[in-house]
Formats: structure tokens, C-alpha cells, sequence
């Protein structure tokens, strides 16, 4: 595997969790108590926030399986799927953001979700026997 590779897996992995991990705060704190920047837009229907958890918690169920697997080419399809997704709902409901007053998450996640995309094409680019000097022999 190449360190780019590498690279790329596990800071797509640190990423998922970590933004997932800060959506499902912010996700809970709104539906289940009132509190947050979700608060507003849940009051009334915290019903509305399965949705919410159901996504971030599963973007971390991915970011961990990503971080702590055997490094496999096929994980950049995969990832890079996830992220169209991810960048495509952020876009598609960019209001979202503007209701609850987090356009800096907004603008900061989606950039990150389309970089990650374009790191994923790019290491799917690669040869599979790539020039020595790319190629690593560990995971870390």
C-alpha cells in the first residue's frame, strides 16, 4: 500500500469520527433535552432528530470499521461513496445550516467531504505497483 493511501484512510477514519462524533452531541442535546443548536429546529418534534442520529451515528460506526481495518483498495470507492452522499445532503439541505446558525460546520464539513472525495479518486489513481518510494509495508 502506498503511505498516501494510507494516509488518506485514516484521515477520512479521524475525520468520520470526529464530526460524527460532535453531530451526535449537538443531535441528542436538541432532540432529547431541548438544548443546542438543533433545539429550535427539533422543539415541538424531537421525533425529528432520528434522522439526525441515525446518519451521524452511523458516519461514526463507519469511521471506526475504516480506522481499525485492514487497509483494502476498495475502501476508497466506499469512502469516497460516503462522502458524495454526506456533501450532497449538506448541500441539498444547506438551510438546514442557515436555520440553526452553524454555517461554519456547514462550510468547513462540506469542504472537507469534497476534499476527501477528490483524495479518494486520486489514491484510486495510483498504480497498483507504485513507485518504491511511495510504498510502505505498515498500517501506522
Amino acid at each position: 500500500m502506498t503511505t498516501f493511501r494510507n494516509h488518506v484512510i485514516r484521515g477520512n477514519a479521524l475525520f468520520l469520527i470526529l464530526a460524527s462524533a460532535g453531530g451526535l452531541v449537538t443531535d441528542i442535546a436538541g432532540s432529547f433535552f431541548g438544548h443546542g443548536a438543533e433545539a429550535t429546529l427539533l422543539a415541538g418534534s424531537p421525533g425529528a432528530g432520528i434522522g439526525f442520529i441515525e446518519a451521524h451515528g452511523l458516519a461514526l460506526i463507519i469511521g471506526i470499521a475504516a480506522w481499525g481495518s485492514a487497509y483494502a483498495r476498495q475502501w476508497h470507492l466506499g469512502l469516497a461513496s460516503v462522502h458524495a452522499l454526506l456533501a450532497s445532503v449538506n448541500l441539498l439541505f444547506w438551510q438546514y445550516f442557515v436555520a440553526i446558525g452553524l454555517l461554519t460546520v456547514g462550510y468547513s464539513t462540506t469542504i472537507l467531504h469534497i476534499t476527501l472525495i477528490v483524495a479518494h479518486l486520486i489514491a484510486l489513481a495510483i498504480p497498483v505497483h507504485a513507485p518504491r518510494h511511495l510504498v510502505t509495508d505498515t498500517c501506522s
